[in-house]
C-alpha cells in the first residue's frame, strides 16, 4: 500500500476568491485596462516620463474617463501607481508607475510579446473554429 502523503492543497486558480489575497493581485493584473495603462506610463521598461490624466486618455484608445479613473484609482491604492498633485492653478496631477508597477509591467510586456509572437496562430484558430460550427449539423425540431 502507498503511504506517500498526498499533496491536496488546490491548485492557485482553483481557491474561492475569499481565501487567498492573491488572487484579488491576480484580478487587478488581469484586467485589460491596467495592462494599457502600465503600459502607457512607461511600466513596461520605455522609461517614460510621468503623465498627466488628459494624455493617458488620449492615447489609450477606447478607455472612456471613468474607466480610466477607475483603473487609476485602482493602480494607487495597490502601490503600482504614484500619484503627483503639484499646486498649481489650475492644479496640475501626474501618475508615474512605482517600482513595483514597473516590476508588474514587465510581467505584462511578456504577454505583450507573447501575444504580438502568437497572433496569426489565435486568428487561424478562431477561423477554423467558427468555421466548423458554422458547418455543425443543426438538430432537427
Amino acid at each position: 500500500m502507498d503511504t506517500a502523503p498526498v499533496d491536496t492543497a488546490p491548485a492557485p486558480w482553483s481557491v474561492p476568491p475569499g481565501a487567498c489575497p492573491s488572487r484579488t493581485v491576480v484580478e487587478v493584473l488581469a484586467n485589460k485596462w491596467v495592462l494599457y495603462v502600465l503600459g502607457e506610463l512607461g511600466a513596461l521598461g520605455d522609461g517614460s516620463a510621468p503623465r498627466r490624466f488628459n494624455e493617458l486618455q488620449r492615447s489609450i484608445p477606447g478607455i472612456t474617463q471613468k474607466m480610466l479613473t477607475q483603473t487609476l484609482r485602482t493602480l494607487e491604492r495597490d502601490g503600482l501607481v504614484e500619484r503627483t498633485v503639484y499646486p498649481t492653478v489650475p492644479p496640475r496631477v501626474e501618475y508615474a508607475p512605482t517600482p513595483l508597477g514597473r516590476e508588474a509591467g514587465q510581467l505584462a510586456a511578456v504577454i505583450g510579446h507573447w501575444a504580438r509572437s502568437h497572433v496569426h496562430q489565435i486568428t487561424t484558430a478562431r477561423e477554423k473554429f467558427d468555421e466548423k460550427a458554422k458547418q455543425a449539423v443543426a438538430p432537427l425540431t
